[in-house]
Formats: structure tokens, C-alpha cells, sequence
């Protein structure tokens, strides 16, 4: 599929390197908006307020380029984990995964995770967003509405459906071409145990129990389409669009109550720009309460025992971390099998018990062995396939917080992933329909064998899911909307207690959504952003 437009032509990359090296020749220290991270949702509401073009704005990115292979290259997306385009976090080893402590990959580049991804679009389930205007009182929060917006934003290429999808709009979303074997597979398998499949996971599917279907894809023309690359590259050839990339935050410059700047550290210098009208953070769940924290907005007695002057006391800051956590159950094929696209080509959301009204598990195929280091030792095959299976929406509660004042030190993150009794119950569940599916007789053509976890007694199966616990990577919820005292910012995502400041990225939602959550920081960037141009009338 050829889908040519005016920001792919190589005259296009020249007016855009032209006007950002005379932008940073003549870098002025004062714009109308700052925006803090060119990732799902800085993107986002960069591109949107640089529409107007009376509007100055700066971009700010901590990353490079994302001009390169691992990052433009679809079935390349491994490649980033622990790289140049990742801030390779990781967390404080969790008694509850028998010490383990998990790498946490972020997005370092332009695009942030939207270019490290496996390029997954998942709106979520009717009942996340719903849940969203419960918490925060707004019902533009809600499945209704923010179905409104997807519509308005998607350029969708799979089977018509006009009551949920969209075309014309910024983000080309299609169903994963020419899907491999094992995902067609997933369906049958599917299909085979009473699930119902789906021409699309986005809509009708996740508006009541759930099921399976092809996984919907951020390729265009072959290449990752980021959402950095769907919103902001096509505007980065305007005069008043600003980016600044290799350009750390560390933290927000407040005065009499109102944000009225950032401190940065590029290359090694300290450098501050000012904005006459606000502050967006869109940093990610580590990233964004950390420089809050470096403000002076937080919590009182934890900032007091780092020296860091009060700003704002705000004890949710950095509270109610979450992630999906997931557990690789592995078959080794019979012969070879080469993955295709982005090597995750299919996607189901279930039940760990069937009393529940919508789906509490999330699995994507994929088409290649994924264990964790610790469950590698079991023997992983050289070639097979993984149910990457897990909690879409656990109980579990981690924690962002600072380790001191040093502007560049990494936060610390505590986890807590299987913490909750009822998450340990749900993942075994979880791993039993995992086996399920892949010993049905949709898969007996491709599989040889099981290659974990096999029939194992309860300790063990127990056992197991500890040692396999992975991150999804879809660290979110660490500064959450709401009305109640640990909410961080309330439904226009503006912080408490600090005027001219909003966040705009995953850390604000209440609670993670069930799938990946790239969509709904694209959803988080849209509100930002009509919230921004309809207080400022711009």
C-alpha cells in the first residue's frame, strides 16, 4: 500500500533541516508554550498548537533523531531495548518476583515510545474511559466522547466501519498486512474455546467481553509510523515550531504559584527558556513525576528530606504506578518460521474469571521465543512462537520517587508488580488459557511441542509466574487525574495548585487501560491540547 504525501519528499526533509538550524542559529529564550517530550502525546499537542501559526512553541527532547534502522525498521523494534533510543531504567528488585529486578525500557528519541514500540493500537475498553469521567467528574472523558476524537484523528485502512473508525485523520492505522501463520492460528485457536473474533480489536470487540482479532498497526508504506512522525515532522518546516532535541528537563521554573518556565541541561550546559503562557510536561510515568519532584511539587516530607525547596504539596505525585505484566508462554514450531511485520501480529483480550463484565487479560502473539532471563534456563527453543500473556488491569501499585536533588539522577522505582494477592490469582489464570489456546488443533500444525511452562503442580505454576514476570512497557498512572487527594492534576490535566502547568502523557490516567496504551496518550495529547487552545482562544 503506496500512500505518498507532501512531508515524504526529500524537499520536505531539506525545508525542514533549513528552518530548524535557522531556529537554533537565532534561538530565542521565550515562547508562548513550552512542551516537554516529543513522545505520544508531546507530539501531539506541539503539532496542534503550532497550527496556529501566531503561536510560538518550543518542543523539548531529551533523544536524537529517529532516522535510524531500529527505530524505522518495523521487525527491528528489539533492537531499541537497551539502546541509544532507550533511557534503559530499571527497577528496585521486588521480593514478590523472587528478587527480580526489571529492566524498564522507555523511549529516548524522537517519538518516544511511539518509536520503540511494537507500533500496537489499542484504544482500550468502553470501560476504561468511562472510568476516566467517573474519576474525574468530566463525561468528555468518556467511551462516547473519546470515541468522537479517535474517529476525527485516524486514517483507518481496514474494513469500513463508520460507527467507530475515522479516515482523513493524521494517524494511518491498518490491520497487520498479510498476517504469519501463527497469528492466523491465534484466531482459529480462538474461535475453537468460544471467544469470538473480530475484523478489528478497536471497536465493537472492546465494548463488552472482548476476543481476538488481527492487531491493528502503526505501518505506513512499510515503515514505523510514529506519532511523532504522523503529527509533528509534517509541521517542522513552520517558522514558529521549535525542536530541541538531545535536551534534558530537570525542572520547572515556578513563581508565585505559576509555572513560567523549564531548566534544561543541553550538552552539558544549563539553560533556561521561559513561556508566556504554560508548560505542558509530557515526560512519561518516570520522567514526568521526577521533575515534578526537582520543582518542588510533591510530597512535603519526602521533599524536605531531599533539601528540595516547597513548591506545592501534592502527595500523589510519583504514587500509583502501574504496568501490565506479562508472562511468555513459549512452543517451539516444527519447522522455521519467519516473523512478519512487526513480529506481533494478533491480539486477544479475555477474562480470568467469567463472572467479569469485560476482559482483565491481555495477549498479544508473537512470533518468536520471548522468555525472561530467569525462565530462559528452562530451555527456550530456537524457534517458536510466545503468547506474551498478562494483566490489563492489575492491582498492583508501584511508586516513581527521587533518589536526590541531582537534577540528572535516575529515579528510583519500586515496582510492586504481583504485590496483590488477586494479581497472582489472575496471572495463573492468565497462563492457563495462555496453554489453552496453544495446545487447541489450530496450532497443531506449526507446534512440536510446549515449551513452557508445561503441566505444573500449583507451587510450581506459582513459581513460574514470579520468575516470568516482564513489564509491557506501558508505564503509566504516576500523576493521575481525579478529584481526590492524591490526584495530581484535574480533567483539563492542569497540576493543582500551580497555575499555567499541565501534564499531558500516561502518568494521568487513574488507572492503565486494557491494551497498549500508545492510543490513549495520543487521546491524552488531543485533550491537552483543545483544553490549551480553548482557555487561550487560540
Amino acid at each position: 500500500m503506496t500512500d505518498i504525501l507532501p512531508s515524504d519528499l526529500p524537499e520536505f526533509a531539506d525545508r525542514v533541516a533549513d528552518n530548524q538550524r535557522r531556529q537554533f542559529e537565532n534561538l530565542r529564550n521565550s515562547f508562548d508554550f513550552i512542551v516537554c517530550g516529543a513522545g505520544s502525546a508531546g507530539s501531539v499537542v506541539a503539532r496542534r498548537l503550532a497550527e496556529n501559526p501566531s503561536v510560538r512553541v518550543l518542543l523539548i527532547e531529551a533523544g536524537g533523531s529517529d532516522e535510524v534502522p531500529t527505530v524505522m525498521e518495523p521487525g527491528a523494534w528489539p533492537a531499541n531495548l537497551g539502546s541509544a533510543t532507550d533511557w534503559s531504567f530499571v527497577a528496585e528488585p521486588n521480593p514478590h518476583l523472587n528478587g527480580r529486578a526489571l529492566p524498564m525500557s522507555m523511549g529516548k528519541v524522537l517519538g518516544g515510545g511511539s518509536s520503540i514500540n511494537v507500533m500496537v493500537w489499542a484504544r482500550g475498553h468502553r470501560s476504561d474511559w468511562d472510568f476516566f469521567a467517573e474519576e474525574t467528574g468530566d463525561d468528555s472523558w468518556g467511551y462516547d466522547a473519546v470515541s468522537e476524537i479517535f474517529r476525527d484523528i485516524e486514517n483507518w485502512q481496514g474494513v469500513s466501519d463508520p460507527r467507530h473508525r475515522g479516515t482523513g485523520g493524521p494517524v494511518f492505522v491498518q490491520p497487520s498486512p498479510d498476517p504469519g501463520p501463527a497469528a492466523v492460528a491465534l484466531l482459529g485457536a480462538a474461535k475453537e474455546i468460544g471467544i469470538p473474533t473480530f475484523h478489528s480489536p478497536n471497536g465493537e470487540m472492546m465494548e463488552g467481553e472482548g476476543g481476538c482479532a488481527f492487531t491493528d498497526v502503526l505501518i505506513r508504506n512499510g515503515k514505523r509510523h510514529s506519532i511523532f512522525r504522523a503529527y509533528t515532522y509534517p509541521f517542522l518546516d513552520r517558522p514558529n515550531l521549535t525542536l530541541l532535541t538531545g535536551t534534558q528537563v530537570t525542572r520547572v521554573l515556578v513563581e508565585r504559584g505559576r509555572a513560567v518556565g523549564v531548566e534544561v541541561i543541553r550538552d552539558g550546559q544549563m539553560l533556561r527558556f521561559h513561556a508566556a503562557t504554560e508548560v505542558v510536561l509530557s515526560l512519561g510515568a518516570i520522567q514526568t513525576p521526577a521533575v515534578l519532584m526537582r520543582s518542588g511539587i510533591g510530597d512535603e516530607y519526602e521533599l524536605r528530606s531531599l533539601d528540595v525547596p516547597m513548591v506545592q504539596h501534592l502527595p500523589g505525585v510519583g504514587q500509583n504506578l502501574q504496568d501490565h505484566v506479562s508472562f511468555g508462554c513459549i512452543w517451539e514450531y516444527r519447522e522455521p518460521v519467519a516473523p512478519r511485520n512487526s513480529g506481533s501480529e494478533a491480539t486477544l483480550y479475555w477474562k480470568s474469571d467469567s463472572a467479569l463484565k469485560s476482559p482483565d487479560l491481555l495477549f498479544c502473539q508473537v512470533e518468536f521465543p520471548v522468555p525472561s532471563a530467569e525462565t530462559a534456563s528452562r530451555g527456550a527453543p530456537a524457534h517458536g512462537w510466545t503468547m506474551f500473556a498478562g494483566l490489563a488491569l492489575p492491582k498492583s501499585r508501584g511508586k516513581v520517587s527521587l533518589r536526590s536533588a541531582d537534577p540528572l539522577a535516575t529515579p528510583q522505582l519500586e515496582l510492586n508488580m504481583l504485590s496483590h494477592p488477586d494479581d497472582v490469582k489472575a496471572a495463573i489464570a492468565c497462563v492457563d488459557v495462555c496453554r489453552t489456546l496453544g495446545n487447541t488443533r489450530a496450532f497443531a500444525p506449526l507446534v512440536a511441542r510446549e515449551s513452557m511452562p508445561g503441566n505444573l503442580c500449583a507451587a510450581e505454576m506459582e513459581r513460574f509466574v514470579r520468575d516470568a514476570a516482564v513489564t509491557y512497557w506501558h508505564q503509566t498512572c504516576s500523576a493521575k487525574m481525579g478529584l481526590d487527594a492524591r490526584s495530581v492534576v484535574d480533567s483539563k490535566l492542569k497540576v493543582y495548585g500551580v497555575d499555567r502547568l499541565r501534564i499531558a502523557d500516561g502518568s494521568v490516567m487513574p488507572r492503565i487501560t486494557t491494551g497498549n496504551t500508545m492510543a490513549p496518550c495520543v487521546i491524552i495529547g488531543e485533550k491537552a491540547a483543545r483544553a490549551l487552545r480553548e482557555e487561550h482562544d487560540i
